[in-house]
């Protein structure tokens, strides 16, 4: 496998693609958005017009996608990979998806002798963009091992965490406990600095003690006491993911009370943390009684 093209060129796509170039391989790039593939052709990308053109040359096709009807539509749809990929073709799909699509979009595949692997990734675009990423792979043996080569290029780990949809299940999960994590995180640091206590120096003390989570080992440190908030995930992005993440609790009826709550708290504060918010903004967040 030479040849591999990428879908979604923004934040986690452009930074694979060019991972990918630097690993050696022959990488082929396509964006809905005019203009954005063709920017990258400078870096060694070939810019593809279609879904199409670049289903048909690709050994591997690694979809960056924002939802999984945007997967369903560039897999199934007219003018799709369905419809124009080469058999032995294997489809990555790192798009954070529902895994009842996933699985609907894998047996569709599977009739045009073409193969899928559901591969989310964390990390960020920096990760992207440094080939540091973690990657939970939901496909077959068989599969799994044929694109290993290439997702060693972009990626720092991998954990091959099941079938088809198990990959996808993992990554909400995931999800699911940062959503639970900012919201709990923001609490203890409001508590603390309102009985005198630095925030700086409690989030140290607790990532050296019993307390540590994502929260405070990664986004207060790096995005929220700078004040930055610029990790390059939206809110919207996390509302959807923590969507995915109740969809997926309520359809195997779990009791998850905190979880849920947390999940309802993600939905109202729409109302005055809009979409278009870095996603760490949650933790300014106070719910008005």
């Amino acid at each position: 496998m030479k040849t591999v093209g990428v879908v979604g060129l923004e934040n986690m796509g452009r930074g694979m693609a060019l991972s990918a170039k630097r690993g050696g391989y022959r990488v082929l790039g396509f964006d809905a958005a005019p203009g954005i593939a063709e920017e990258l052709q400078v870096k060694g990308v070939e810019a593809r017009a279609s879904i199409v053109e670049i289903a048909k040359d690709a050994d591997v096709l690694i979809l960056s996608l924002p939802t999984s009807a945007i997967v369903e539509e560039v897999v199934l749809g007219t003018g799709s990979v369905a419809q124009s990929g080469k058999p032995g073709l294997i489809v990555v799909d790192t798009t954070t998806a529902a895994p009842n699509s996933t699985k609907k979009v894998a047996v569709a595949l599977s009739e045009c002798k073409i193969g899928f692997v559901d591969g989310p990734v964390s990390g960020g675009p920096k990760g992207a963009a440094t080939a540091t990423m973690t990657m939970v792979l939901g496909g077959s043996e068989t599969d799994v091992a044929a694109v290993e080569p290439i997702l060693a290029v972009i990626s720092a780990k991998r954990v091959h965490v099941g079938p088809v949809g198990a990959g996808h299940v993992t990554r909400i999960i995931n999800n699911m406990l940062t959503g639970v994590h900012l919201p709990a995180a923001s609490e203890a640091v409001r508590a603390a600095q309102a009985n005198g206590v630095d925030p700086e120096k409690l989030v140290e003390a607790l990532n050296g003690g019993s307390g540590p989570n994502s929260a405070t080992l990664t986004n207060y440190p790096t995005w929220i006491f700078n004040g930055q908030f610029d990790s390059g995930f939206t809110m919207k992005l996390m509302r959807k993911d923590v969507r995915l993440a109740m969809a997926l609790l309520n359809s195997v009826n779990a009791s998850a009370p905190i979880a849920k709550e947390s999940g309802r708290l993600w939905a109202v504060s729409e109302a005055s943390i809009g979409d278009a918010g870095n996603f760490n903004r949650i933790v300014q967040f106070i719910e008005q009684k």
